[in-house]
């Protein structure tokens, strides 16, 4: 077991390797969706890739919990439930919702299995076995961080599900044509998916008032800030005429 202090070492390591990932994905384009290439390598179906990247998270923080002998803390397994809640539906409810027949390299899910695992042990190591076993009273559930933080992440959950469902329904049954999404919050980024997820893991790391929370939104605005500006590039591009520039932004509302 790692010592406290070498758990933040982990923490500084993972956030400059964010930092690292953010500038590296202006500049080459993860191979997956539209940016889907043979350049990745081997492939297997979207669904079964989508499922083998994110249940391991799912499964790796149950049993950073069920070790754990703060396992029966309740405010800990409140943390512990809104966490798994967005992963049971990221793992095994998104998946089985991709229409069509598109692929995912294997090198890509391999990469999420490795970072899905890093921060399995981000998040279940502050809060199962580093943060001081006082940080969560029962109070904690009304405080103004828990308070505000978990608003924020059912918001950003409620955006992210309504913005890939979306997606899913530009198309009907046997269209190959290619479309602007424009509802919710489509109408101000090109990216509301993205969007609604970052809002999410802001929303955790305030709930949990912690440094693993703030390095994982970190990363995820890491991860998908530079594939936001991409796809805005391509429906610049491709609906010159549909994408208002100057009111539509790429990941985040009036700003960027």
């Amino acid at each position: 077991m790692l010592s406290l202090p070498a758990f933040y070492v982990f923490l500084l390591v993972m956030a400059v390797l964010a930092v690292v990932v953010f500038i590296s994905l202006y500049h080459v384009d993860a191979g997956y969706g539209k940016f889907y290439g043979p350049k990745w390598g081997p492939s297997l179906n979207n669904r079964l890739g989508w499922i083998l990247m994110e249940a391991p998270v799912f499964v790796a923080m149950l049993l950073l919990w069920w070790l754990s002998d703060r396992r029966a803390d309740g405010v800990r397994l409140v943390f512990l439930l809104l966490f798994e809640l967005h992963y049971f539906h990221r793992s095994f409810v998104f998946p089985l919702q991709i229409r069509g027949r598109s692929r995912m390299p294997v090198s890509i899910v391999l990469m999420g299995v490795l970072f899905n695992t890093l921060n399995a042990l981000m998040q279940g190591g502050w809060i199962f076995y580093f943060s001081p076993a006082d940080a969560y009273p029962a109070s904690w559930l009304t405080s103004l961080p828990f308070l505000t933080g978990t608003l924020l992440f059912f918001a950003g959950m409620a955006v992210n599900i309504h913005s890939d469902s979306v997606i899913r329904h530009l198309r009907k049954p046997g269209d190959t044509a290619h479309y602007l999404p424009k509802a919710g919050m489509f109408r101000y980024v090109t990216s509301a998916n993205y969007f609604g997820e970052f809002v999410e893991w802001v929303g955790f790391a305030i709930l949990t008032w912690s440094w693993s929370g703030a390095v994982f939104a970190l990363w995820t605005f890491a991860n998908l800030a530079p594939r936001a500006a991409r796809i805005y590039e391509l429906y610049s591009r491709e609906f010159p005429d549909e994408l208002d520039t100057h009111k539509t932004r790429r990941i985040l509302p009036f700003i960027y």
